[in-house]
C-alpha cells in the first residue's frame, strides 16, 4: 500500500486548493515533510532566507518511562507500577515536565523556493 504522494499528485492537490493559503500549506507540507500543526506554528523568525532553512518546533515527543524501583516500562497514564505496585505518578509527571520544557527545533533545508504563484 502506497503511503506517500508522487510529485504530480501533489501538483494536482495544489491545483484543487480553494485559495492561496491552502496551496501554500500543501506546498510547505510536501517540501518540508512536517506535520500540519508544525507548519502552522512556523513564524517569520523561524525562516532563514540566506541559508534557505526553516526551523520547526517538534510538537510530538517520545517519552520513555520506567519504574525507578524495578525498571518496568511505564505509560504516561500509569499511577502505579504494574510489576512492583509502587506509586510512580510523581516520577511520570516529573519526566513529562522535563520534556515539555525542552522542545527541540529541527532545521529543514528547502530544495527549491516554496513561493506559490
Amino acid at each position: 500500500m502506497k503511503t506517500y504522494l508522487e510529485p504530480n499528485e501533489i501538483n494536482l492537490l495544489e491545483d484543487q486548493a480553494a485559495n492561496l493559503r491552502d496551496r501554500l500549506l500543501i506546498r510547505v507540507l510536501s517540501r518540508l515533510g512536517c506535520r500540519v500543526s508544525e507548519a502552522l506554528g512556523i513564524s517569520v523568525s523561524d525562516i532563514d532566507f540566506n541559508t534557505r532553512t526553516v526551523s520547526i518546533k517538534h510538537l510530538k515527543t517520545r517519552l520513555k518511562l520506567s519504574c525507578p524501583d524495578c525498571g518496568t516500562s511505564l505509560g504516561r497514564r500509569h499511577a502505579y507500577c504494574p510489576e512492583c505496585g509502587n506509586k510512580v505518578a510523581e516520577a511520570v509527571a516529573e519526566a513529562e515536565a522535563v520534556v515539555k520544557t525542552h522542545k527541540p527545533k529541527r532545521k529543514h533545508k528547502a530544495k527549491e523556493p516554496v513561493a506559490v504563484a
